[in-house]
């Protein structure tokens, strides 16, 4: 069976709705990855089908044209990756895209690590959580630790910060960044800084500058582009945090308009969406305002880590082009799920549809559970959801 494979979704949801472009890739097995092989259909809304392919070439649906773009590099050097439109005959492509390094509940298994994802967004990349072993899962994915200097944790529960010991010695050793930012609570910062500096440091100096924030609800981290805001979570015995990453709304460029005005393609667009006045070779001058459409938001991702409840976080969600968050139970053993403040994958897949998310995608899974039964709870409530394994990588798109 070939080494190289691929999982792909496309939909359209609504009329009024963005062009979602959903995909996500699957690393070799000498990577990490696992599986049959085979093709495994599943039912989105609005009876749009999917299918989970492996052994393929990637691709992806935009605007019912199919992109071919499995065999390409992406940023991360390895084949596979997704390749992303970042400008193309004056459209705008916009993406978070989440790669999965650890999604095994409280300990490991065989084929799941311990929580750790990155979330990448242009040149910026932020790990979210550092359970044991991250650094190894960040070197199989093929990422590697370039700007890899924000690190987002939920909560100071050992199987979310043990990996950053690690991490850090090695970023030491090989000088890999110049500055370390961790952002977290107040209660999660005290865990961390006791095991960088009482463990890993033991009153030394890091060899780079190393910035421990405490963040409270509200946005912490912003660019021109996108802002990333903390949000409180109820989970026993510690002030844990979901994080939002939003685009900031934009004026989608009008291709059609901009042919009618004779404007060119090449940099001339770029200027026009960024706002400027251009000067056309006859002279004529054409203004943003002749070549843009209204405003409308960006690409919106929710990532909840650990939690015991869901009533808190619907507003938050609400609208949400993709909300990622954990599914530890099965609603059988919805008891022990409350016992140890998680979440069963019927609680996630209700919040998705209470608070009309586009994309479900779960993850922290315990390993008494087949993925498959995972699924089918989810799915019995909320269609558009997939469990992810480790070095799946989700992009979640709007074009316009």
């Amino acid at each position: 069976m070939s080494s190289k494979s691929a999982r792909t979704v496309a939909s359209r949801m609504g009329k009024q709705s963005p062009l979602l472009l959903f995909s996500f890739c699957l690393l070799p097995p000498a990577f990490g990855t696992c599986g049959s092989g085979h093709i495994v259909p599943v039912s989105f809304r609005r009876n749009v089908p999917v299918s989970f392919r492996r052994n393929v070439p990637v691709s992806f649906r935009e605007r019912g044209q199919c992109i071919p773009v499995g065999p390409a590099r992406a940023a991360s050097g390895r084949s596979g990756h997704i390749v992303p439109v970042s400008f193309r005959e004056g459209i705008i492509a916009s993406m978070f895209e989440i790669v999965f390094l650890g999604t095994s509940a409280s300990a490991p298994s065989a084929k799941r690590g311990l929580s750790a994802q990155i979330v990448k967004h242009d040149e910026f990349r932020f790990l979210i959580d550092c359970g044991e072993g991250t650094q190894r899962q960040i070197l199989q994915s093929g990422i590697g630790f370039r700007n890899l200097n924000n690190i987002f944790v939920t909560h100071g529960h050992l199987d979310h910060i043990l990996g950053l010991a690690g991490l850090l010695s090695t970023f030491m050793r090989w000088e890999t960044i110049e500055e370390l930012n961790i952002y977290s609570g107040r209660w999660a910062l005290d865990r961390i800084h006791d095991l960088l500096y009482g463990v890993v440091l033991r009153g030394g100096q890091a060899a780079m500058v190393l910035n421990l924030h405490e963040i409270k609800p509200g946005v912490f981290f912003e660019t021109d582009d996108f802002t990333v805001s903390a949000f409180p979570v109820f989970h026993r015995g510690s002030d844990s945090l979901g994080f939002k990453f939003e685009e900031r709304s934009h004026r989608p460029f009008l291709p059609e308009k901009a042919e009618a005005l004779g404007v060119p393609f090449g940099p001339i667009r770029r200027d026009l969406v960024d706002g400027k006045t251009v000067t056309l070779e006859d002279g004529r001058k054409v203004g943003p305002e002749d070549v843009l459409g209204p405003l409308k938001p960006g690409v919106r991702m929710v990532y909840v880590g650990d939690a015991g409840r869901t009533d808190d976080l619907v507003a938050v969600c609400q609208d949400a082009d993709a909300l990622v968050i954990e599914s530890t139970y099965l609603e059988e053993e919805a008891g022990m799920a409350k016992q140890f403040s998680h979440l069963t994958a019927k609680m996630a897949a209700e919040l998705a549809a209470k608070a009309n998310v586009r994309q479900l995608v779960l993850t922290h899974l315990s390993r008494r559970y087949r993925e498959k039964d995972v699924l089918a709870e989810a799915q019995a409530i909320f269609p558009t959801v997939h469990v992810a394994r480790d070095f799946d990588v989700f992009s979640f798109k709007q074009e316009g």
